[in-house]
């Protein structure tokens, strides 16, 4: 006989479970709202966005062009140079490496025409450069202004610094020149190389280009100093060379027979001149103050001297046989192997350099 089934004791619903079922029940009717979701963040309804104005077209700048509207000008007064140091403007090129027609200020930025050695300048100078130079300079420096100025600027960690190399005196370094000047009073100099050997010539240079003064000189080392009533805003106009010019063709430096000799006795001194030994030896981008002096001395006891010039290079060579040429005077007869050398002339010869040797070397 089956007995009626009845509920466990555990299987019966109490009150309590009642009622928690019921809060259960009304609590996830009220979850369907999207505001009472704790771990999301109500959404405001906004409006909707107007439509905005779309922004105004800008044209396109234009690219840069390589001929200006209108070509550069400027009022200094001297001929444009890549190098106004190493360049004699009384060396007569023979003929030159590139069309005359490519300026190296590029086409149509310059109101100067370039010859292929040199911009000459448009009119003729007048003396009010000089004047309005010693009105930038203004009063002389005073010897404590001098001894502060050089204690701030000759030290090696200088940041106003420019190093000038074998060549020269360059026409973009005058713009190098007047840009520290935007900021500092004087800017050191540091030369090295060929011209070393005429630290003369690039002093002048430099006063002649930029018109300030050297207020400094030791060995290889310069301060220039920029004057008392120098106003960046009034800096001459300087157009920029946009790519070194290749050198123009000249004469040879050295003749198959030197002037006054026969063939013989050419080669027997270029022979007696190899054999000797090296008067000093010349490294590259070194500092050359002193050879000319080392050379002349030499000369008083010696017919021929020979420089060592090893890994110096063959442009440089020529170049400091040049400068020897005219400095000592002397009479290159030999460049050779890296090997320089310098025969003094005939002592009876008030000019020992002939006149038609007086050309830069090619």
């Amino acid at each position: 006989m089956l007995l009626p089934r009845k509920l466990l004791p555990w299987r019966r619903p109490t009150q309590g479970a009642q009622t928690l079922a019921d809060r259960l029940l009304r609590s996830s009717s009220s979850l369907s709202d999207s505001d009472d979701d704790p771990p999301f963040t109500r959404i405001p309804n906004r409006p909707p966005r107007a439509p905005s104005n779309p922004p105004p077209h800008k044209p396109k700048a234009p690219a840069g062009k390589i001929r200006p509207d209108e070509p550069a000008h400027s009022d200094l007064p001297f001929d444009f140079r890549y190098s106004y140091s190493e360049m004699d403007p009384a060396w007569r090129p023979i003929g030159f490496r590139e069309p005359t027609r490519f300026s190296p200020f590029g086409p149509g930025r310059l109101d100067r025409p370039w010859d292929g050695a040199a911009a000459a300048r448009v009119g003729e100078g007048s003396s009010g450069a000089e004047r309005s130079r010693e009105e930038v300079l203004g009063e002389p420096l005073s010897e404590e202004e001098v001894a502060e100025l050089v204690e701030r600027y000759r030290h090696s960690d200088c940041s106003r610094q420019i190093n000038l190399g074998k060549g020269g005196v360059t026409h973009n370094m005058i713009d190098d020149i007047h840009n520290h000047w935007k900021r500092a009073e004087a800017v050191r100099i540091k030369c090295l190389g060929v011209p070393t050997l005429d630290m003369d010539n690039i002093c002048f240079h430099l006063e002649d280009k930029t018109g300030g003064k050297i207020i400094y000189r030791n060995i290889n080392i310069l301060i220039l100093y920029r004057g008392r009533n120098y106003d960046p805003k009034q800096r001459p106009a300087v157009p920029l060379m946009l790519w070194k010019p290749l050198a123009p063709i000249y004469p040879r430096l050295v003749q198959n027979v030197a002037e006054g000799l026969t063939f013989e006795e050419t080669k027997e001194l270029r022979n007696r001149g190899l054999q000797s030994p090296p008067l000093t030896k010349l490294t590259r981008n070194g500092v050359y103050v002193t050879v000319v002096e080392k050379v002349r001395e030499a000369f008083k006891t010696v017919e021929v001297v020979r420089l060592d010039c090893c890994h110096v290079g063959t442009s440089d060579c020529k170049k400091i046989g040049v400068k020897l040429r005219d400095l000592v005077p002397c009479i290159p007869i030999l460049f050779k192997d890296e090997q320089i050398i310098l025969w003094r002339g005939k002592i009876n010869q008030e000019h020992p350099v002939p006149v038609q040797c007086t050309s830069r070397p090619q």
